[in-house]
């Protein structure tokens, strides 16, 4: 008998009333997940060097980051159904072991159009989120889901990992590789997760509970899908966009914003994109706590207000009004600007509520649908990464329009703004539908949000 083993059968019988197995799938899948989310995102590091090498305009570099996060939103809804109706074992082997083809195709990778075809493809590490979130939940009692998922999703930290060892294994192994039995400089580091995807694939097959729970089996694809219809799961998607889909946007655009407007170097400017990821992801499990005790809905309005009075500080651009007098002089008055310091500041504020409001909003989705976590969850997630996908363009060609940086966090404002409008006037809407009585008893009220207490579906 190995130690987890002797360990779990006595979790079960604590309060906290675990299968055996559930807390073995929980770190294999979060550890899973977070190498996953490592190569997902390795481009917001490996952009710079690759920009330098095959000499892109700051566009061109942002669709190579921008394909692989499409590829990792367009299979999270497929991904989810498999894992509810195969189980998350099979799925999460699956994944790991083909995205190892990719992640080597891209240390070889001679030409920009190359690097788009395999960024693509390695691209498909990111629906592994989708994979974890239904194994996750098929394994643990509703009333802990909210931290389990957060647990999970802290894999998020992920992005950081290529921020912490990508620009010192670029310096550190030679051009030539090592032995030249291994790619050098920055095509060391796709070799390099090609190897650990590859025993991370292996460890989940082995040691993973072999009798795997199967939430979706026997049942048809279609009753899988009818929750889809709801409004509610497309509101529950663009919250998932401001909070998780600007999360990836920014993990991968932020090295370069540092590099470019306050002239970090790329060690330096990776450092302190990783001061916004770790409260992006550590955090998560802080999130999903909470709200398993206040209320999602709550966590919510934190979170977006939050983050509109960041970005709004942010985006505002750099310049001082000039005041022209009659005699011909001019005065300038009310310079603005904001220093490294207070960016990163503002930016890690940003990240501490995005990772409390990611774990909020997966907390919505076990509560409303209890047997359909995999394609709520996939759709969901699908979505939100999409925001990933379309938000660095967005952020390029808002930057190259206004010839100011600071439009990055207009873009960030107004997906926010649109998100906390729609999610206040569902509130309003619910609480007018139920009763006006409940208007008062909304503020006062600590259990839950109104949405939850009404079952309206909004």
């Amino acid at each position: 008998m190995t130690a987890t083993q002797a360990e779990e059968p006595a979790t079960q019988h604590s309060h906290w009333n675990l299968r055996p197995g559930a807390v073995r799938v929980l770190v294999i899948s979060t550890v899973g997940f977070t190498l996953m989310f490592a190569v997902w995102l390795m481009f917001g590091v490996l952009g710079i060097p690759i920009r330098k090498e095959f000499g892109l305009t700051d566009v061109q570099l942002s669709w190579i980051t921008a394909v692989a996060i499409l590829n990792g939103a367009i299979w999270r809804l497929p991904a989810g159904i498999i894992a509810d109706r195969r189980g998350g074992r099979l799925v999460m082997t699956v994944m790991l072991a083909a995205t190892a083809i990719p992640a080597y195709l891209v240390s070889t990778a001679d030409n920009y159009v190359q690097l788009l075809i395999y960024a693509f493809l390695v691209g498909l590490a990111g629906n592994a989120f989708s994979v974890g979130i239904a194994w996750v939940s098929a394994w643990w009692p509703r009333e802990h889901q909210g931290f389990a998922l957060g647990v999970f999703g802290a894999g998020n930290v992920g992005a950081s990992v290529t921020k912490f060892i990508g620009p010192a294994l670029i310096v550190a192994v030679p051009a030539a590789g090592i032995m030249s039995i291994t790619p050098g400089g920055w095509r060391f580091v796709p070799f390099l997760y090609m190897i650990l995807l590859l025993i991370m694939a292996a460890v989940t097959w082995f040691v993973a509970p072999s009798h795997d729970i199967v939430p979706g089996q026997g049942r048809s694809l279609g009753s899988m899908l009818a929750p889809l219809k709801q409004m509610r799961v497309w509101r529950f998607s663009l919250y998932y966009v401001v909070v998780f889909g600007a999360y990836v946007a920014l993990a991968a655009w932020l090295p370069k914003y540092y590099v470019d407007v306050y002239d970090q170097s790329l060690s330096h400017a990776a450092l302190l994109t990783a001061l916004f990821i770790f409260p992006a992801s550590l955090l998560r499990p802080v999130g999903g706590w909470i709200s398993d005790r206040v209320g999602a809905r709550r966590v919510m309005y934190a979170t977006f207000g939050i983050m509109l009075v960041a970005s709004g500080i942010l985006m505002m651009p750099y310049g001082y009004i000039v005041i022209e007098r009659n005699d011909g002089t001019t005065n300038e008055i009310l310079p603005w600007s904001v220093g490294v310091v207070v960016f990163t500041l503002l930016v890690f504020i940003i990240g501490c509520a995005m990772g409390i409001g990611k774990a909020a909003v997966y907390k919505h989705i076990p509560e409303y649908f209890p047997h359909d976590v995999g394609a709520v969850g996939g759709l969901v997630g699908s979505i939100g990464a999409l925001g990933g996908f379309f938000l660095p363009p967005l952020f390029a060609y808002a930057t190259a329009w206004t010839g100011a940086p600071q439009a990055t966090f207009g873009v960030l404002f107004l997906v926010t703004l649109w998100a906390a409008l729609w999610m206040h006037w569902t509130v309003v809407k619910v609480l007018h539908q139920a009763s006006p009585d409940l208007t008062n008893k909304f503020e006062h009220d600590h259990s839950q949000p109104a949405e939850e207490k009404t079952g309206v579906n909004a």
